[in-house]
């Protein structure tokens, strides 16, 4: 089985603190072009499933005793060429280790797990695609190691904390509770499938059966065949996620590292609120494009072609070495000159009003102490004199 132990390629301190930690990965194609895929919350490596075949060209990893001896031509199809592509179950998820106190889970301590990763494949540099949970930890590998990054996609990502609190509002209440009350694969399975896809992708008829109805059935058997999530792993993953925050420099990181990103959403995402996603896009200007799309949390699923055109089309602008100028669809932002003017003018303008209320203030206030003098003078002292004597 393919694993690699993270400690053995870490620093004395690290490798300490992570001593027999196994990370579970498969790899899938072969190709110049490296590609590592981080899974969300909860997550396993084949939760990339439709991206590993756009991307790789197989579903079929490279350790399948079952696969054909030629493989040159594997991941070839696409447009840019052959890529290799790394899928691997998070600390605590899977096949991989699961460190029962929550302190062995954050996303920093998951990244570097990720980076031991790419060190045990052998690979210098590498593509990395990050989604939910999974580009909180990508974003934290490109703040540790932003010399070893050729791209990085964020796929309905927040900015961790309070930002993974889903919208309040009566669907996701309910998800909640079900979510919590969930004891079996079938309880799970029903949730899961309003947790990842929009309802209209679900009340959709597939021949004669609603994707609700199919996918219900492929859910409780996946959740069946790999048993419910252990606590210590989920809440783990919970606690990384809550404690997740980018500080500014790591931001200034990712901004200054010299490669292209793409941050890829779905608007009717529950989980993970869109606006957040488009306030980091606009914090990484100018190397990063917004990619919205209409479906769910699990949009790599629902919109599997278009993400999929998507990350390649990210992988083509790197590899051809785009400018962010041109990769970025943000508006473009005017000239320094033209803000100093912009400033100049709406200053004179506050200027001008301040000064027609104070010459309005100053004449009011003249009016009504000339007013009140005139009023003043009109008034004559009445003289009380004396009683005369009867």
């Amino acid at each position: 089985m393919p694993y690699c132990e993270v400690g053995k390629t870490q620093n004395a301190v690290d490798a300490a603190l992570n001593n027999g930690i196994q990370i579970y990965y498969r790899t899938y194609s072969h190709g110049p072009i490296k590609v590592l895929l981080i899974t969300g919350l909860a997550g396993t490596h084949d939760s990339w499933g439709p991206q590993i075949r756009g991307l790789a060209g197989t579903d079929r990893a490279n350790d399948d005793e079952t696969m054909a001896v030629d493989r040159e031509s594997d991941g070839a199809n696409n447009e840019v060429g052959g890529i290799e592509v790394c899928s691997l179950d998070n600390r605590g998820m899977g096949r991989s280790s699961i460190p029962t106190k929550k302190s062995d889970y954050s996303t920093r301590i998951m990244a570097k797990d990720a980076i031991a990763l790419l060190d045990h494949l052998g690979w210098k540099k590498a593509h990395v695609f990050g989604h939910s949970m999974g580009a909180m930890i990508a974003c934290k590998m490109v703040a540790l190691v932003p010399d070893r990054i050729l791209s990085l996609a964020l796929l309905n990502v927040t900015g961790g904390g309070f930002e993974c609190c889903p919208k309040l509002d009566r669907k996701t209440l309910s998800i909640a509770i079900r979510f919590l009350k969930a004891k079996t694969p079938e309880q799970r399975a029903a949730v899961d499938l309003d947790t990842h896809y929009s309802e209209e992708y679900l009340e959709e008829f597939v021949g004669s059966d609603t994707r609700r109805v199919i996918l219900y059935q492929e859910y409780v058997k996946g959740i069946t065949a790999s048993g419910m999530q252990s606590n210590h792993g989920f809440e783990g993953q919970i606690n990384a996620c809550w404690r997740h925050k980018m500080t500014r420099a790591e931001i200034d990181l990712i901004r200054s590292g010299g490669f292209l990103v793409s941050v890829i959403h779905g608007r009717q995402d529950v989980i993970a609120q869109i606006n957040h996603a488009r306030r980091l896009a606009e914090k990484l200007q100018p190397v990063a494009r917004m990619v919205e799309f209409h479906g769910g949390h699990l949009v790599t699923h629902e919109r599997t072609e278009e993400v999929n055109q998507a990350l390649l089309e990210l992988i083509k602008a790197s590899e051809m070495k785009m400018s962010p100028h041109d990769w970025n669809n943000f508006p473009k932002k005017r000239s320094e000159a033209s803000n100093r003017a912009t400033v100049e003018r709406e200053t004179n303008i506050i200027i001008a009003k301040i000064h027609v209320f104070l010459v309005c203030l100053i004449s009011l206030f003249m009016t009504v102490f000339k007013y009140g003098r005139s009023s003043l003078q009109r008034l004559k002292p009445v003289r009380v004199g004396a009683s005369s004597p009867k």
